[in-house]
């Protein structure tokens, strides 16, 4: 079970709140579907109708999904007194780490859907003196299914005056930090024949009515190349975790691997800078699922893990919250 946010003390009256998606308590069917019942209730997350969603979600949905997913969870969760779910330690570790960036205020951490929740950490803050709280969601293209739903809580909050940092996809520090830890991997591993940028999946109607989703991670992807100096024909981007039968945004990470060995290739660098911290989506999709079937294709999928809480992350998102700071009179 992830600990909960760490509140330091003394108290200064300003917060950060790292913000990250969320994740079940345990890897059991239970936890899991409590979570994932939160999660695609959100209509930010899943806009359907509710008469006709709920009863599919309830019905068909989780009771489905629920012990299969449980299942991937257990496949990854940490073990040990500070273990648990990756996203949970990995963003708390992440939290400690920009709070030695940051003496001056409270870092904290927090999940949109599960625990710590963010309404209750704003709460608690509130409770403690604090009266300006940032909120910094982990995610650095914005999306209305993600970043907004951030926003929907921030807005409901009382007591505090809350703002948040909308995205973060070309900034220099954060640019610079994913571009480093790709160099490093490969200093240490060599360089694959291709890097494939992998990013969540958004179906394609949201992108259609404005969403500025796939133009950030775009420019996400191309930033990071461009930093690594790279040629246009030495990668790719793609996009994965879809859910559902509608048109998702092209094309996706599997088939991109798919084609990638059809030409040949055998060895595939993948990166995943639309996560802040690891967690299933790149550990047990990307790092296991995925990797085996490139590996069924006769090629080798090495996985570049998520900045965490390495220090170059960490001093990204520290000057990206100061900057913000900055602009708050």
């Amino acid at each position: 079970m992830p600990a909960p946010a760490s509140i330091p003390s003394p108290a200064p009256d300003t917060a950060l709140v790292l913000v990250n998606l969320g994740t079940p308590q345990a890897p059991t069917p239970r936890e899991v579907r409590r979570y994932l019942s939160e999660f695609l209730h959100d209509h930010r997350v899943v806009d359907l109708t509710r008469w006709l969603w709920c009863p599919l979600l309830h019905f068909a949905i989780l009771p489905v999904r629920s012990p299969a997913v449980a299942k991937k969870y257990a496949s990854i969760w940490l073990p040990g007194t500070d273990g648990g779910s990756p996203l949970a330690v990995h963003t708390r570790r992440l939290a400690q780490a920009v709070q030695r960036e940051m003496p001056q205020l409270r870092v904290v951490d927090a999940m949109r859907y599960g625990e710590p929740k963010l309404a209750s950490v704003i709460d608690r803050l509130h409770a403690q003196g604090v009266r300006r709280v940032l909120a910094l969601p982990l995610y650095p293209q914005y999306s209305t299914s993600t970043t907004a739903s951030v926003g929907d809580v921030l807005e409901k909050a009382t007591g505090v005056q809350a703002r948040m940092v909308e995205d973060y996809h070309l900034d220099a520090g954060w640019v610079d930090a994913v571009a480093g830890s790709i160099h490093d991997h490969r200093a240490t591993h060599g360089a694959g024949e291709h890097l494939l940028f992998s990013f969540h999946g958004l179906p394609q109607r949201f992108v259609d009515a404005g969403d500025p989703y796939a133009h950030h991670c775009e420019a996400s992807a191309r930033a990071i190349a461009r930093q690594l100096g790279l040629d246009d024909g030495a990668w790719t981007m793609s996009y994965q975790s879809r859910f559902g039968r509608e048109k998702w945004l092209e094309p996706s990470t599997a088939a991109t691997l798919q084609s990638l060995a059809e030409r040949g290739l055998r060895q595939v660098d993948v990166v995943a800078p639309g996560f802040a911290v690891d967690c299933i989506e790149t550990l047990e999709e990307v790092a296991m699922m995925l990797a085996e079937d490139f590996a069924g294709h006769g090629g080798t999928l090495r996985y570049i893990p998520c900045l965490n809480d390495t220090p170059a992350h960490a001093q990204a998102l520290a000057a990206i919250a100061q900057r913000a700071l900055g602009d708050w009179r």
